[in-house]
């Protein structure tokens, strides 16, 4: 312990060497780093959760999730389908370049190319017209239930300096390519980036030109990505941080009763499943040849009986999550603890209807994990594998860091893999449409990895995305969970709770999607 509390001391120091010492420093650390810099390439909350400070969309939440003006300070339908916003007017970006139409413009176009998986906030707008500099209409395919809080993440980028920096296109991450953009940031945010060091650090210091104030004192922000539980949370008691926003669950009791620290409880708006290849008409990884065991509703029941999800809870998760059922946690529009009963483990079943698809003696197949992005998340995969054992599938388990394993399944090199789906807009047609809508070119199963498709589902998701009448459109939404749930598409596992710990001096706001804003912090 002596050992990991001077490594963490030392890296700490490091990463404070470009601070001035008269600062007010937000020490924040987590266990896993941004994958870019690009703010359009990649639908990562860590990544999102950092680009937040630096770029800035027409809209932004406020400290309880309502929606408030931000590079737009007001807008008004000319019609159900236009969408008129008037824009903040003297802004520059950290440049010094003014902000205009033409840069939202601009960013529309970027954020809509496909190689991105970001086009989801964006997702029902057909065109940007420029109407003057400091006007712009937004032209929708049909009334739009969720445009503003979908706005919120779509970040303004400088359309010159863009140009300037040959960045127009968006990074293609999963092919590995490497853009100015993806490596530099230019917003108009409350935060300039000053340095980030993959893995090491990122160093960022307040805008003295934004147009807006802060509602705490911190002048800078020192993010650092620890994947070790042991050295982050001893970084924390020794006060080399001053904040932990995802807590190794076996240390909360012990760091509540900590007189130097607090904890802050919430629960994430973040479902983590287990996603399954439904479109290879061969598993890649499997000795099954010929067919694909996904595609059978049977074998996708049978892995949702063998998980004991009571099981992950109490012994992997120490009492931290939530048993799930659908694909959507508490707090998010459209969830139901109706819906949401977990099935209860129950193997021998799950075994009868293995030999009712014709594997009686089980088979083999990949399953992908990340090991250093969610709560437990090697482990609840090490879970996994055993129950998955115990009805006679032969489970190898790949375990990588976030950024090597997210390029290989959007690249479709897989079997299984684990996935966890933050409702960013709190309404669950996000995930729908992300998650389980037909892949397509556009926003459209963004993240449908499986690549499963159901054309009754997606008629009701897409109606649900244009339908104004509040009760109807609920009735679409829950009709939607629950074919997902019935036709076992997926394997929800639990809806994260995440609890934040910090020093009795540091002062934020908890936010259930996991994004802590500097903005609003207060050292002492």
């Amino acid at each position: 312990m002596r050992l990991n509390r001077i490594l963490a001391a030392a890296a700490a120091a490091v990463a404070l060497l470009s601070v001035p010492a008269q600062a007010v420093t937000l020490k924040w650390a987590a266990q896993n780093d941004v994958i870019t810099l690009d703010p359009h390439s990649q639908n990562h909350a860590t990544t999102n959760g950092i680009m937040q400070h630096v770029y800035e969309g027409l809209v932004r939440y406020d400290k309880k999730f309502g929606v408030e003006p931000a590079l737009a300070t007001s807008w008004q339908a000319v019609t159900p389908t236009q969408i008129r916003f008037n824009l903040r007017k003297n802004v520059k970006f950290h440049d010094g370049s003014p902000f205009t139409a033409d840069d939202v413009v601009f960013s529309y176009g970027r954020i809509m190319q496909p190689q991105g998986t970001m086009q989801i906030y964006v997702s029902g707008v057909k065109e940007v017209k420029k109407v003057d500099d400091t006007t712009v209409d937004l032209i929708l395919s049909g009334p739009n239930p969720v445009l503003l809080k979908n706005l919120v993440d779509f970040r303004i980028m400088s359309k010159t300096w863009s140009a300037r920096n040959k960045s127009e296109n968006v990074q293609d991450y999963k092919a590995k390519e490497d853009t100015f953009a993806s490596r530099n940031t230019n917003g108009t945010g409350p935060y300039v980036l000053d340095l980030w060091e993959p893995d090491k650090r990122i160093l960022m210091h307040s805008n003295t030109a934004w147009w807006g104030k802060l509602d705490g004192n911190a002048t800078h922000v020192v993010y650092t990505p620890i994947k070790s539980d042991t050295t982050r949370v001893a970084a924390l008691i020794a006060g080399d941080v001053d904040l932990v926003t995802d807590l190794p669950v076996q240390d909360v009791d012990r760091l509540r009763k900590d007189p130097k620290l607090k904890v802050l409880d919430g629960s994430e708006v973040r479902t983590i499943f287990i996603g399954l290849d439904q479109f290879s008409d061969q598993l890649k990884y499997s000795n099954v040849k010929g067919k694909n065991p996904f595609k059978d509703l049977r074998v996708r029941k049978a892995l949702n009986l063998a998980v004991d999800r009571e099981a992950i809870k109490r012994v992997t998760m120490r009492g931290l999550s939530v048993p799930a059922s659908i694909m959507v946690a508490p707090g998010v529009h459209g969830y139901s603890t109706e819906l949401d009963k977990p099935i209860k483990a129950d193997p021998e079943a799950a075994k009868k209807l293995l030999a009712e698809a014709g594997y009686p003696n089980g088979f083999e197949f990949q399953l992908d994990c990340p090991n250093n992005r969610y709560v437990n998340d090697e482990r609840i995969c090490q879970a996994l594998v055993s129950m998955w054992a115990k009805i006679g599938l032969k489970v190898k388990l790949l375990a990588q860091s976030m950024p090597i394993f997210i390029a290989k399944i959007q690249n479709f090199d897989h079997d299984a893999y684990m996935l966890g789906w933050g409702v960013a807009n709190f309404d669950a047609n996000y995930s729908l449409f992300s998650l389980v809508h037909t892949k397509t070119s556009g926003a459209g199963g963004s993240f449908n990895l499986g690549r499963m498709s159901d054309p009754a589902l997606d008629k009701l998701i897409q109606s649900a995305n244009t339908e104004s009448d509040v009760k109807k459109r609920d009735e679409m939404l829950k009709e939607a969970l629950t074919i997902t749930r019935d036709q076992y598409y997926y394997v929800p596992l639990h809806h994260q709770m995440r609890p934040w710990a910090m020093k009795k001096g540091v002062t934020t706001v908890y936010k259930s999607d996991d994004r802590p804003e500097a903005r609003f912090a207060e050292i002492k």
